[in-house]
């Protein structure tokens, strides 16, 4: 079972569909039921708030694997950066270690440790994510538990598996563009591929070319 947080969001939708297109069980965490009934039938819900940590438990238990494509949608409140970004991300981990679960993957941004990046002009959220990413590292680096951080480009809408992709790690890609769709897929082969295990890296397009798998790529990261 493999919790979907920020599932209803555009990247979270394509994981929600890629991992259901492995027949891999999926359960949602969504501030209403409401916003589920996009998924139809075939998906657990669980309804609850990133700030809320009872709520986070709730949805985490039983899960092998949560997949964060949280990600702010307003400079204040609920929605900002420091609320979603870093702090619902924080609390994901934690309460996701403390049910047992042993893989956590999450969507970042690429330019995440350049505070004077332009995107970072949106209530500092490249330094916010970048604060849940650290978190992130730290806890699921532990024994029998895993990470995978997904930095990508600019998001565009599209098939998965239509690129060739180029990837980087240290934080060097300052532009380029990837489908979510592919991010999603990234994700979700993260669930079973050992080379993606314990990785942060930077993905963008790079040619348009059909692949067959994105596994690839994350042989071409550093062990």
């Amino acid at each position: 079972m493999v919790l979907v947080a920020g599932a209803t969001g555009k990247t979270g939708q394509w994981v929600v569909r890629r991992l259901q297109h492995y027949g891999i069980p999926v359960r949602v965490l969504v501030r209403s039921a409401e916003k589920a009934s996009v998924f139809g039938s075939g998906v657990e819900v669980a309804v609850g708030h990133v700030q809320n940590k009872g709520e986070i438990a709730a949805a985490v238990k039983g899960c092998d694997a949560v997949i964060s494509a949280l990600g702010s949608s307003s400079f204040f409140g609920e929605a900002s950066p420091q609320e979603v970004d870093r702090d619902g991300v924080i609390r994901l981990a934690d309460e996701a270690s403390k049910a047992g679960v042993r893989h956590f993957a999450m969507v970042s941004s690429i330019a995440v440790t350049r505070w004077y990046h332009p995107l970072n002009l949106f209530a500092g959220v490249l330094s916010m994510k970048y604060a849940a990413e650290e978190h992130v590292r730290s806890v699921f680096s532990r024994e029998n538990r895993s990470y995978t951080i997904v930095r990508p480009g600019g998001l565009k809408d599209g098939e998965p598996l239509q690129f060739r992709l180029h990837v980087d790690e240290g934080d060097r890609i300052w532009n380029g563009w990837i489908n979510r769709s592919d991010v999603a897929e990234l994700l979700v082969a993260s669930l079973w591929l050992d080379s993606a295990k314990n990785k942060t890296f930077e993905v963008i397009n790079e040619a348009e070319e059909y692949q067959e798998s994105l596994a690839q790529y994350y042989g071409k990261l550093s062990h």
